[in-house]
């Protein structure tokens, strides 16, 4: 090998200045569910205020113009970091090199929080249903996790729905560590329940979660009631299909979106990232 091609080989990779307006933060760990998922913490700038349920734009320092994408926020508003959880995308803008960092690399975020899955958004209620698919489980992460929740219900129903059992993990792991933790287990007590479905694999095979919901397998499955717009209240979160059709399915019984301005009997998440 040439002494040029060694110093070529040797050479660091061009470093790029923090743009202005967005915090750089820390990345303090990172767990690989699958091939597919995955979710990592970052330290908490300690100006940084947001909602349980809100998101905030993320990128990396590795270009002159980074790319910058949405992601929910998987901590309760408490946490003294911030955790988010991320599907793989290979070719993805920001996901392809998202999904190779390791502690200690840089993430930037912008510096405003928002997002309509806000307990603020929803009229008073008993029950809230957070209905999610994939990824879409992230603000519920906080949400869940977030003594305020259970202030404002009597029981909180968690639902996930994926295509695999092992994708399912992020999600279990979540509940029981809920369940478990010192301060929330106090708060949440018998409240919170966890229906967690794969449309390729066991008993709920080919049922996707609307299918649940028209059945009435997922109140037989959970021994609760089935949805009622008088005490219940409903988040959205998933694909675009699936927020179309839990839409419309909630529609159908009499529910009426709401956002942070109007706050109703439920609301929906529209931010994605690819």
């Amino acid at each position: 090998m040439s002494s040029l091609a060694l110093q070529m080989e040797r050479a660091p990779e061009t470093a790029f200045p923090i743009p202005a307006g967005v915090f750089a933060e820390t990345v303090t760990s990172v767990t690989h569910y699958t091939d597919s998922l995955f979710s990592f913490r970052i330290s908490r700038p300690q100006s940084f205020r947001f909602r349980s349920g809100e998101f905030v734009m993320i990128g990396l320092p590795n270009a002159e113009k980074p790319v910058f994408r949405a992601y929910s926020i998987a901590s309760p508003s408490w946490d003294e970091e911030l955790e988010f959880f991320s599907i793989k995308v290979p070719d993805g803008p920001l996901t392809e090199h998202l999904q190779k960092i390791t502690v200690g690399d840089t993430v930037l975020m912008r510096k405003k929080s928002t997002g309509t899955l806000v307990l603020d958004a929803l009229k008073p209620g008993k029950r809230l249903f957070l209905f999610s698919t994939g990824t879409g489980i992230a603000p519920f992460a906080g949400v869940v996790r977030d003594p305020e929740t259970y202030e404002k219900f009597e029981q909180v129903i968690l639902t996930q729905t994926c295509r695999f059992e092992a994708e399912l993990a992020y999600g279990r792991d979540l509940v029981e560590a809920a369940r478990s933790d010192e301060l929330m287990s106090e708060f949440i007590g018998d409240k919170l329940l966890f229906h967690a479905s794969a449309t390729r694999e066991g008993e709920t095979r080919r049922h996707r979660i609307t299918t649940l919901i028209e059945t009435g397998r997922l109140f037989d499955q959970l021994g609760i009631p089935p949805l009622d717009p008088t005490d219940d209240r409903a988040m959205i979160c998933g694909s675009m299909a699936m927020l179309k059709d839990t839409e419309r399915l909630l529609d159908a019984r009499g529910f009426v979106e709401g956002a942070n301005s109007r706050p109703e009997t439920y609301v929906v998440e529209r931010a994605f990232v690819d």
